[in-house]
Order: structure tokens, then C-alpha cells, then sequence
């Protein structure tokens, strides 16, 4: 089994899922476009482990980046992406701060 470890915890990947699919049903938020490595918007991170990619990326991936799209972890990978959300529960006084001062613009 495929395991992904996130800022916010880890899961297991199911075995017809790329990264990109589990990390959207766990919740976590990131960007795409394609789904099939062509474009590069979905480049992550890779903090720690490894991964396998399912179809070779076209898009460039910088040392330590990979395209979670069309890759899987192999079999364990750390990637820099957070929970939907848990940035404003994780950092309340950062959020007030822009809150307050978007407040005194307008």
C-alpha cells in the first residue's frame, strides 16, 4: 500500500488512485488543471520519501517537485500541502491580522 503523510496527518492511497485523487478525497486542497502531468499545475513539494510515476509528466519538474496527478507514492511520500482550511486553525493570529487590516481598506 501507497502511503501519503500531509502537514495535517496521512492516509492511504486506494490502489487505482493517483496522489492528486486521494489527497481530494482526504480533503486537501490542490491546484490542477490537466490530471495528466501536461501542464505542471498540481506541483508539489516532496518533503520526504519517494514516488512512482504512473505516466512520465510531460510539464517540468524541478528536483524535489513532483506532480501528484500521475504519480504514486513509493511506497512512502511527505508532500507540502494542507487540509482545506486548517491554515486559519493553524495560524489564527497570522489570519486576524489580514482580516483586520482588509478591514481598515475598505
Amino acid at each position: 500500500m501507497s502511503r501519503v503523510f500531509t502537514w495535517d496527518g496521512s492516509f492511504e492511497l486506494l490502489s487505482d488512485e493517483t496522489m492528486l485523487e486521494g489527497l481530494e478525497r482526504q480533503g486537501y486542497e490542490v491546484e490542477y488543471q490537466c490530471r495528466s502531468g501536461y501542464c505542471g499545475s498540481c506541483r508539489t513539494t516532496l518533503l520526504d520519501g519517494e514516488v512512482e510515476y504512473i505516466t512520465e509528466p510531460l510539464a517540468y519538474v524541478n528536483p524535489g517537485e513532483i506532480l501528484p496527478c500521475c504519480c504514486r507514492p513509493a511506497p512512502e511520500a511527505r508532500v507540502d500541502v494542507e487540509v482545506i482550511g486548517s491554515y486559519k486553525k493553524r495560524q489564527p493570529e497570522v489570519t486576524e491580522d489580514i482580516e483586520q487590516y482588509f478591514e481598515k481598506l475598505f
